[in-house]
């Protein structure tokens, strides 16, 4: 009896489930509503602030505030370059976490502290969007909207009270908004001295953290004591106004302003190898100082002489003796063609005496490949006479109140021409607008900053020219120029205005200080400050 009734038992379980079923689907069917309209579908201009939150949790910041710029090329720049830049990024992570774990380890009574394993993994953050500040000062100030949700492997090997444990970081997360910071701006590679970084907000900061393997943010309490934990300290120490500064390079060496002056007198050269088909040669020495963009100099041609005699001065502005070097070459001069080079030789400025003549014979050596065989052959010597004069404290100084005179080793009836450009007025390009000013003087050339989107730029930018007589019947040729900050070939570069200055005035009068129309622009102006200094 009791297995029949657990037969039927089943049976009556089965007949009542698939009764149910379909009475349920006749029951949807049939209540089922037929009055159903279609979704409105409304423009998001139409949406109140309310409906467009729900549509849009996480409104990228460009779209709700103008100051921030759209920079989507950057992420995709940190896509492609994100394998390489997560060794760079950690190797400097490690030198600046060394210091900082090595003051702070004292407090708690830690032996030691050190990386394992440091990589930030395959997933690189996304900028979504940045804010870029223009100031008076040589600097550039940016605040991009960082996200990222990361898989670095972060791991620390941890020594206290003669134990150790391996702490391991994973799956972080960190939503941030930086204040960076590059100044002074310099013209050397990469055109910045330090970057400062500030936070503006305390971050948001999530991961999980493993002790020998297991998961402690799965205990009750810890997950939320260490979070606001790490946001007080970090924001404790780089929350603005307090900064994080990494030094690139040397301001003092970066801007490399002049520090003296070089003083070359080419005497002779000395048993010269023949280059001509009628058994001589015609030479001259070209002189050029290294990490210098000034124009070489050239003695006169010495022609059908194998040991020519020349005596002949020049001077040069040194602004980094410690690295500089003189670079001596003699050529063969042809009248068609290509000189030969005869020989060279090269002389660091940190073996110079400084305030003393210094008379060196030079061999002549067809380069300067120590293990080049062809060295050894006999290519003839010469000889130059050297005198480095560094310049004297307050040499070089800025002085509003009175104009200050040339350094002492200002060549005799010469002096230095000095070039301040201070702003320009009403610009306006063509396709762009972010002005930079080149200056042209005797195949010398310099150029000051770039200035994004700026129509009335100011640079305050100081440059000198060490001249051997005055200048009376030269021109200063300056001209403005812009280029475009989108990458591609399409107007990459247009002339605003340019501007040829007779210097026969600034001579005469030792200072000018005026506003010059621009050729070839509207309404542009520039503002240009020239001195005359002089020894006497």
């Amino acid at each position: 009896m009791g297995f029949f009734s657990t037969i039927l038992g089943f049976c009556g379980f089965g007949v009542g489930i698939s009764t149910g079923l379909v009475i349920g689907y006749y029951l949807f069917i049939y209540f089922q509503p037929s009055d159903v309209k279609d979704p409105v579908i409304r423009p998001l201009a139409e949406q109140d602030s309310q409906s467009l939150q729900q549509l849009l949790p996480e409104i990228p910041p460009w779209v709700k505030n103008p100051d921030y710029d759209r920079i989507d090329w950057l992420n995709q720049f940190l896509e492609v370059m994100w394998p390489y830049l997560d060794k760079a990024i950690c190797k400097t992570a490690k030198n600046i976490a060394k210091p900082i774990i090595a003051e702070q380890i004292s407090k708690y009574k830690i032996e030691s502290v050190e990386f394992e394993e440091l990589t930030l993994g395959s997933l690189p953050p996304t900028f979504q969007g940045m804010k870029v500040f223009s100031t008076e000062e040589k600097e550039l100030i940016m605040e991009p909207s960082l996200k990222w949700a990361g898989n670095p492997n972060v791991t620390l090997g941890v020594k206290a009270f003669g134990l150790k444990a391996t702490v391991q970081v994973v799956d972080l997360q960190i939503f941030a908004q930086p204040r960076i910071t590059l100044k002074p701006l310099v013209p050397s590679f990469p055109c910045f001295a330090k970057i400062f970084v500030s936070l503006m907000e305390k971050p948001h900061v999530d991961f999980g953290l493993k002790l020998f393997g297991a998961d402690l943010m799965s205990i009750p309490g810890l997950y939320r004591f260490v979070q606001e934990l790490i946001k007080d300290q970090v924001a404790n120490m780089y929350l603005w106004p307090k900064t994080l500064e990494v030094e690139i390079l040397d301001p003092t060496k970066a801007m490399k302003k002049p520090v003296g002056i070089l003083h070359v007198k080419v005497l002779r050269a000395m048993k010269l190898r023949k280059k001509d088909l009628l058994g001589a040669s015609d030479p001259y020495v070209k002189l050029k100082i290294t990490e210098s963009k000034a124009p070489s100099k050239k003695t006169t041609v010495k022609h059908k002489n194998l040991n020519p005699e020349w005596n002949e001065e020049f001077s040069i502005v040194i602004k980094d003796p410690e690295s500089q070097a003189l670079e001596l070459i003699v050529y063969d001069w042809e009248q068609v063609g290509k000189h030969d080079k005869m020989g060279m030789n090269v002389v660091p400025l940190k073996e110079l005496t400084p305030d003393e003549p210094n008379v060196m014979t030079l061999d002549l050596l067809k380069n300067l490949d120590q293990n080049d065989a062809q060295d050894d052959k006999f290519r003839g010597q010469l000889v130059v006479e050297l005198t480095y004069k560094p310049f004297k404290e307050g040499d070089m100084l800025k002085d509003d109140n009175q104009l200050q005179k040339a350094p002492e080793g200002t060549p005799l009836g010469g002096g230095v021409l000095v070039v301040i450009v201070h702003e320009a007025q009403d610009l306006e390009g063509k396709h762009h607008t972010n002005p930079y000013v080149r200056i042209i003087f005797k195949g010398e050339e310099h150029k000051t900053k770039h200035l994004k989107k700026n129509r009335d730029p100011r640079w305050e930018e100081e440059f000198t020219f060490m001249l051997e007589e005055p200048p009376l019947k030269e021109k200063l040729h300056v001209e403005v120029l812009s280029t475009s900050t989108r990458i591609g070939l399409l107007h990459p570069k247009e002339t605003l205005g340019y501007v040829d200055i007779s210097l026969a005035d600034v001579v005469n009068n030792k200072r000018i200080n005026e506003k010059y129309h621009l050729i070839d622009s509207k309404n542009g102006k520039i503002q240009i400050e020239l001195q005359w200094r002089t020894s006497s």
